[in-house]
């Protein structure tokens, strides 16, 4: 459209401006060398027709309206072709260390351990279900000899008291006292009862008082439990004799054993909820197990069990094999003598076959001991076990592979009986859990760290009671510090 002139005509004409073109000229930019050409010399075919392509989506730019039909339409064929039934499979890989592997590890590692010439330098359920008295496992005149100037202890309650419950212990008034309680609740609660009645009872009566107690009342415990305890004259004489018998069969160590408490009985896996290479016949010998020790109690609904989680944290019990891996990668060699600690093991048969291949001179108080010797204890738990505490004492280092008062209590009393310097080996089981569960790793690998986790227990050495921790386990310094005070004076004034 052109402009008119807004000036009047004053008779001359004014040029008017060139007319517009009647089309906008398109902008076609010049060829360059560099551009795509699907008929330059050198290009392959797939080449030339990604570039035919290219070229004829941008001279129709309109298609690309309908790329989301042709997406659309494409993806409704491909559909129509696949079949609905298929269900897709998520695969879940186990946790590390939540799976069993420690046979695979065992296998792997059998010919470069067996080539490995480098060696260390010397080394309360149903199974304590058990009629033994206090006399018939330790020593009871000693015991209240030893405590006659700070208790006085009595083996049965006067009769003038009992007449009050027509001699009937049941109806004496039962006291279910916390555990860990502090010695102010026995001042405030238990002992106005104590003064009322005359006679109470405490069930149970295991861990009732806190570990954090007056000098008095730790000074009481340390001779209780050090000096006033010794067992039994036929346990103690036995059990010195299998001492004995450990030291002449290692005589080519210096008479140097170790000894190894290990939980691999029926009842302990059992409760362990664990899961090891037994398949249908320990899962049934299991659930069996479970129900006749503990009636209902892993059944009860809403109660979830995951073994895999149970193995990540450590509280799997190790079994026989795993205890051989693990001192062989510690650098106790094949010519090793070692004492077992146990009870019945668990399908002993398979299970301890690889760490009698791994240690050929083990021995147990059945080996060491006849079985004219035995007769007299095999039927009573805790007096067998007496005799296995005993052996374990005089050894030159102790392996706990599982909690528990045995190990707990032995390991208190080899602190003290040996000025705090025995020697200890409490693996990391939450460690051994990953290792065990990794059937790639090399010989190298593993020794490199069961000598790091061996040192870790060793290089401890004298270890101080800390709050809250057991004066049973960690007697210095309330039981240990006394008396050496004490031997001090003793041999200063002898001199």
């Amino acid at each position: 459209m052109h402009a008119k002139n807004r000036v009047p005509n004053s008779g001359q004409s004014t040029p008017s401006p060139p007319a517009s073109p009647l089309r906008s000229p398109r902008y076609r930019p010049g060829r360059k060398s560099g551009r795509c050409s699907p008929f330059q010399p050198g290009r392959t075919i797939a080449h030339r027709f990604s570039c035919l392509l290219l070229s004829v989506l941008l001279r129709r730019q309109r298609i690309f309206l309908f790329a989301p039909l042709i997406y659309i339409s494409g993806m409704l064929l491909y559909m129509g072709t696949a079949s609905v039934d298929v269900i897709p499979v998520v695969k879940h890989r186990p946790s590390p260390g939540s799976v069993y592997r420690s046979p695979q590890v065992y296998e792997k590692l059998k010919i470069y351990m067996n080539a490995d010439n480098s060696s260390a330098d010397a080394v309360s359920h149903c199974i304590w279900r058990d009629p033994s008295k206090f006399k018939d496992i330790y020593d009871e005149e000693d015991f209240i000899s030893t405590l006659k100037n700070d208790v006085r202890v009595v083996d049965k309650i006067p009769e003038y008291i009992m007449e009050r419950f027509d001699h009937n212990l049941t109806n004496v008034y039962n006291f279910r006292i916390k555990a860990w309680s502090s010695i102010r609740y026995y001042r405030d609660v238990v002992l106005p009862k104590l003064l009322e009645e005359k006679v109470i009872r405490i069930s149970p009566f295991a861990n009732r008082l806190s570990f954090d107690a007056p000098p008095a009342v730790q000074r009481l415990r340390c001779l209780a439990n050090y000096e006033a305890l010794r067992f039994s004259s036929p346990i103690l004489s036995l059990g010195e004799t299998l001492v004995a018998r450990m030291k002449e069969r290692s005589a080519n160590s210096g008479g140097k054993y170790l000894s190894v408490h290990l939980r691999f009985e029926e009842d302990m896996v059992a409760f362990s909820c664990c899961v090891f290479d037994g398949g249908e016949l320990e899962k049934e010998d299991m659930k069996k197990a479970r129900e006749r020790g503990w009636k209902g109690k892993f059944t009860k609904p809403g109660r979830v069990i995951r073994p895999g989680a149970i193995r990540i944290n450590g509280k799997c019990p190790l079994t026989p094999l795993e205890v051989g891996l693990m001192l062989r990668g510690m650098g106790f060699d094949n010519n090793t003598y070692i004492f077992l600690a146990s009870g019945k093991i668990y399908n002993s048969e398979k299970t301890m076959a690889p760490l009698l291949e791994m240690f050929p001179n083990l021995q147990t108080k059945e080996m060491l001991a006849s079985e004219e010797e035995l007769v007299p204890y095999k039927r009573f738990s805790s007096r067998m076990a007496a005799i296995d505490y005993t052996v374990c004492l005089h050894s030159e280092v102790f392996v706990t592979t599982q909690g528990g008062n045995f190990p707990h209590f032995l390991m208190g009393h080899r602190r003290y009986l040996y000025g705090g310097h025995s020697k200890t080996i409490r693996p990391d089981k939450r460690r051994l859990a990953l290792l065990f569960d990794n059937p790639n790793i090399g010989w190298r690998t593993f020794k490199r760290q069961m000598l790091n986790m061996r040192s870790h227990s060793e290089t401890k050495g004298f270890e101080l009671k800390r709050p809250n921790d057991s004066i049973y386990t960690f007697p210095c310094p309330d039981c240990m510090c006394r008396t050496n005070k004490s031997e001090a004076a003793r041999s200063s004034s002898a001199t």
